[in-house]
């Protein structure tokens, strides 16, 4: 391979001005998506409006019926609108809300916009601590009774008789912070008692503020994995007598995490939730402060990991007799019903080989739970996401959606009968549904973007492809980004988008046509394609699991096989010219890429890499990397093997990066020199993390990138 001149854009200036006129040809208008939508409070109407490029149109429908009517007479300017009762509709323009009286605009107030059931959920539902239902203060819920901490001590105070008492107080295993979580009839309270350790500290000179001459010096605090570490234990004490307790250390021995202290209507049983350290166990604990009893109520644990913040959720239901919770012990991300009592399982409320992405709403009520569910349908993108419900009392699961794309802005009608939902993919445009909450019925279909206008300029959309991966066990998915001059005639260096962090999947699915970063890159005269191989979630456990204290194989063999399919069927991938760019744990994947598949991989800029997993942050890689430290990390670490470079490497770090520490970058530099190995650095100076991708940056990458794998052939 000869290497090509600078780029012919070889300025900052001309960089932006050859993306920009790309990025306003992939902007193209597209007609008749759904913007934003107003439900009448008595859910008789749905108003939405539709974008237009120049304009917005506001459309009526009927949901009993279904039909779609224009609003309006005349199509007025409007910044926002909603829809009364009895479909009476108002709009706010510049001069402010006016209310609609035939061809009119009426001056008038607006209606309340009704409470929006949204539907696009969470990773994890987290309630406040002590729970919704909790008594969190000072003063006992019947105001007699109130504690107050002094000089470490926990004092009782008890208005009723003018008399205060020591319950307890701080010594060498920790001090008790925090408000007091009361039991509801007052006759009882938890507090935590906490310990604390030095923490590590990260310092960091700026070497060029904007606001002084002379460099500055700070520090951030910073755990590492393997750093000693803040614990915290809960305690139950009594108002009237008996002596306190505290949490039982065999149940919750080397803890990362124990929070949600929650009482049970009883007053009696207390419960919290344990997470061990390295994250092989996430429990729930409960003590019976009557009995003096502990035990492990739910008990959630793994050889591996359990993925506590990404795939676990509690609900509580009927004041604990029964326990929503979300679990991999099948092997597939699920939901259970758990007896509250005993913690076993009553209902698997879902089962197969799909998982639910995330519980997004439960009605106690009715006893039924919105879930958004990925991999249900056979044939489709398994990272697509659904919607279903399913009950409580049956785990019969009715399918909200079904077309072949991921699912966004679902919403319900006020009075839950309907709701809407828009589904796209990133070679089809938005379609946006109304639909019925009782069977999942399409009521009508309120709007279908037109992307024939961005297809008439020839832009290439991004194109999905699948393939098997190392074995011919799993199915690969990504995308291939093509350059908008495409030339069929032509081979192209293909260069890999890649962030293998297994605490997600990372290839586009909804509709996009201006990807960042991908295309600044594809507009320069590439191939640009993005994939999510083994050890990254929202598959099977045992696909995710493939990332368990091997973090540098980044699912690499799918990666290149997918690659090589997808060069079998267009011809016009260069596989002789692969580079590959990422930041934070995709800047440690793309060096490793020239470290462990160097014979594949050609050119590498890796931005802000947490290159070695004990230079990072405690909470990310010990959740993948296990705890105590152990000579896997030194394994997985680019620095131990730097020798093993081969390629070109460009190297970029912000100086003042406080998510990766910068040194992480620094410590691979050294082994770098030490090795004799070519390289090129570019350190950011005084800006934080991912400043590679800031427009210096992206244009050096793609410099670097035409030096090394040259343009189209």
């Amino acid at each position: 391979m000869v290497p090509v001149a600078r780029a012919d854009h070889g300025n900052l200036e001309s960089f932006n001005q050859l993306t920009g006129r790309w990025f306003g040809v992939a902007k193209t208008p597209v007609p008749n998506e759904t913007v934003d939508l107003s439900w009448a409070p008595d859910s008789s109407a749905l108003l939405f409006a539709l974008d237009q490029g120049d304009s917005r149109k506001l459309l009526r429908v009927n949901p009993a019926s279904g039909a779609v009517e224009p609003a309006l007479e005349g199509n007025p300017s409007f910044r926002d609108f909603r829809v009364g009762q009895g479909g009476n509709i108002f709009l706010r323009n510049q001069e402010g809300w006016r209310k609609v009286e035939g061809s009119t605009l009426v001056p008038a107030e607006p209606p309340d916009e009704p409470r929006r059931r949204d539907g696009n959920g969470q990773r994890r539902e987290r309630p406040p601590e002590g729970g919704s239902r909790q008594h969190v203060s000072w003063q006992s819920p019947d105001g007699r009774w109130e504690v107050a901490i002094s000089e470490g001590k926990v004092i009782l105070k008890d208005s009723k008789e003018g008399r205060e008492r020591e319950l307890a107080r701080g010594d060498a295993a920790g001090e008790f912070r925090g408000q007091p979580v009361w039991a509801p009839d007052s006759s009882r309270f938890a507090m935590w008692k906490e310990k604390d350790v030095e923490e590590r500290v990260v310092h960091y000179i700026e070497s060029s503020p904007k606001d002084q001459l002379q460099p500055k010096h700070f520090t951030r605090p910073y755990p590492k994995p393997g750093d000693e570490m803040d614990t915290r234990a809960p305690w139950v004490f009594f108002t009237e007598s008996g002596d306190p307790i505290a949490a039982d250390a065999g149940l919750i021995a080397n803890p990362y995490e124990t929070d949600r202290l929650e009482w049970r209507g009883d007053s009696k049983r207390l419960t919290f939730e344990y997470t061990e350290r390295g994250f092989g166990k996430h429990n729930v604990i409960e003590i019976d402060s009557a009995t003096r009893q502990q035990r492990v109520l739910v008990r959630e644990e793994s050889e591996t990991f359990v993925f506590v913040s990404g795939n676990c959720y509690r609900r509580d239901l009927n004041d604990g007799d029964e326990i929503l919770w979300m679990s991999e012990r099948d092997g597939w991300k699920h939901l259970y019903l758990l007896d509250g009592k005993d913690g076993s399982t009553r209902r698997q409320l879902t089962k197969g080989e799909w998982i639910v992405r995330d519980v997004v709403d439960v009605d106690e009520k009715k006893r039924e739970v919105l879930l958004r569910i990925s991999g249900y349908y056979q044939g489709q993108d398994p990272y697509y996401f659904h919607y279903a419900r399913v009950s409580i009392d049956t785990g019969a699961m009715v399918l909200l959606t079904q077309s072949d794309g991921t699912h966004d802005r679902f919403e319900r009608s006020p009075d839950g009968k309907y709701y809407t939902c828009r589904w796209s993919r990133v070679d089809h445009a938005p379609v946006t549904e109304l639909r019925r909450w009782g069977d999942g019925g399409l009521v009508a279909q309120l709007a279908a973007a037109d992307d024939s206008k961005l297809r008439a300029t020839g832009w290439p959309l991004p194109e999905p492809f699948v393939s098997k991966d190392r074995e011919g066990k799993y199915d690969i998915y990504g995308i291939i980004c093509r350059p908008p001059d495409f030339d069929p005639a032509k081979k192209y260096a293909v260069i890999e988008h890649i962030y293998a962090g297994p605490q997600d999947s990372f290839v586009p699915k909804a509709w996009n046509p201006w990807m960042v970063p991908k295309h600044e890159v594809a507009v320069n005269g590439f191939i640009v394609v993005q994939i999510d191989g083994r050890g990254t979630s929202n598959r099977s456990k045992a696909f995710h699991d493939y990332c368990y204290k091997n973090l540098k194989d980044a699912g690499f063999p799918d990666r290149i096989a997918w690659m090589k399919a997808a060069a079998a069927k267009y011809p016009q991938m260069d596989l002789e010219r692969v580079g590959i760019f990422g930041g934070s744990a995709g800047g440690q994947n793309a060096l490793g890429a020239m470290l462990f598949h160097g014979d594949f991989y050609k050119a590498a800029v890796a931005d802000c890499g947490c290159h070695d997993n004990r230079m990072d942050k405690m909470w990310w890689n010990e959740q993948w990397m296990d705890w105590p430290v152990g000579p896997e990390y030194a394994d997985n670490s680019n620095v131990t093997h730097a020798k093993n470079l081969q390629g070109a490497l460009l190297l970029t770090v912000g100086e003042v990066d406080t998510n990766v520490d910068p040194s992480s970058t620094y410590q691979v530099i050294n082994a770098l020199i030490a090795a004799d190995k070519d390289f090129e650095f570019l350190p950011m100076t005084g800006k934080n993390h991912g400043s590679g991708e800031e427009r210096y940056g992206q244009r050096r990458r793609v410099d670097f990138f035409k030096q090394h794998l040259g343009g189209p052939k």
